[in-house]
């Protein structure tokens, strides 16, 4: 539809927007395009019409030269024609050396070059697919290899984007429609205004909650800029903490939880968050109790590997498949995707806050898990010492 048949007070569809000139239209529709394709035969002719400008230059010098040479030394008819035929030959020596240099310069110089500009174009179109040739010699290559490296990163990130949103979209669907469906059936007279339907409303709207202020958690985590409160945390009254938290679940379960600290533990003492480290082991130990058997263990261990603190949640469980290992941290994952939320599951974003929440501390967390055996999730913290004198 033209802009000018737009209805309304405002002719065009989006005010705060100017419509674009028929160039404009041009160059973002076909403008790049045509450019990319036709790029390299450009580049080929400019450094073409430069070398054979220089040839020009050079056979007119060279037969010049032949010229002043011969009427300068005044010599007879045979050394005119030696100093011409030395001269012509110089003259198309050197501009076929200037050929051969201009192929080899268009070779190993404008071409990979043509080619890592066209493949520019090409992403910032949105083509995050585009590679180039890596087999290029000396920096060329180098920089081949790091355009793809860049490529792949950005196409990967765009898909962690929409994988993201999806699953976002999926989480919050399902309690929304019992929601919908909770009230409607109440203003409808199907469901009673009852506490029954009332608390499963609102059980749902708490769920969205959480769910949301996880979102906020991790998004904030991941840029750098959530909030924490640095202390000296003593690892051995961390360990107790969670323990304390969790022994009612566990002895419910008929799981054992128990603390194994191997060292001194006076020594082992990090500067971090005590809320959000308590927060990751809390996340893990709670998913060790979801997937251990009764009669199982869980076991809270600490010690000292060189300069840091080692922190390890090792159950006896079910364990994890190894192709779904390196997919644990990911946002949304769940080992049976079958399982949702409303059975226990929780929304998939727990181990992907605590990886965070353990980057956050200069730290890293690694899993090892072998099916039917159990699984252990390691911690690693850079501890400090402090002065018991």
């Amino acid at each position: 539809m033209p802009w000018k048949n737009y209805p309304g007070g405002d002719k065009r569809p989006f005010p705060h927007r100017r419509p674009p000139h028929d160039w404009q239209r041009w160059h973002a529709q076909r403008g790049p395009r045509q450019w990319r394709q036709r790029r390299p035969r450009f580049l080929f002719f400019r450094m073409a019409s430069v070398f054979g400008l220089m040839a020009l230059l050079v056979v007119g010098g060279m037969l010049a030269l032949a010229f002043v040479m011969t009427r300068l030394f005044e010599g007879d008819g045979k050394t005119a024609v030696l100093v011409w035929m030395g001269g012509c030959g110089l003259a198309l020596a050197l501009p076929l050396l200037a050929f051969v240099l201009a192929m080899r310069a268009w070779r190993d110089i404008a071409a990979p070059l043509s080619e890592v500009m066209g493949a520019a174009d090409a992403v910032a179109l949105g083509d995050l697919s585009t590679r180039v040739a890596e087999n290029r010699p000396g920096e060329f290559g180098g920089l081949a290899r790091s355009f793809n490296h860049m490529a792949a990163e950005l196409e990967r990130a765009d898909q962690q984007r929409r994988n993201l949103t999806a699953d976002v979209a999926h989480e919050l669907r399902t309690p929304l429609h019992i929601i919908q469906g909770n009230l409607e059936g109440i203003l409808d007279g199907v469901y009673p205004a009852s506490p029954e339907h009332i608390n499963d409303t609102l059980e749902e709207t708490q769920l969205l909650a959480r769910l949301v202020e996880d979102l906020r958690t991790l998004s904030l985590a991941e840029t750098g800029q959530l909030p924490m409160r640095r202390e000296v945390v003593s690892i051995a009254e961390l360990l107790a903490d969670v323990q304390t938290s969790f022994s009612g679940q566990a002895e419910s379960a008929a799981v054992d939880l128990r603390i194994a600290i191997s060292g001194d533990a006076t020594q082992m003492s990090i500067m971090g968050d005590n809320d959000r480290l308590d927060q990751v082991l809390s996340n893990l130990t709670a998913n060790s109790l979801q997937h251990t058997p009764s009669s199982g263990s869980i076991t809270l261990k600490a010690k000292l590997v060189d300069d840091s603190v080692q922190i390890q949640v090792q159950d006896t469980g079910e364990g994890i498949a190894s192709e779904d290992l390196p997919y644990i941290f990911d946002r949304f994952w769940r080992g049976d995707k079958a399982r949702t939320h409303h059975d226990g599951s929780g929304s998939g974003l727990g181990l992907a806050i605590a990886k965070q929440l353990v980057v956050a501390h200069n730290g890293r967390i690694t899993v090892t898990s072998t099916p039917g055996a159990g699984t252990t999730f390691t911690i690693s913290l850079p501890q400090i010492k402090l002065d018991t004198a």
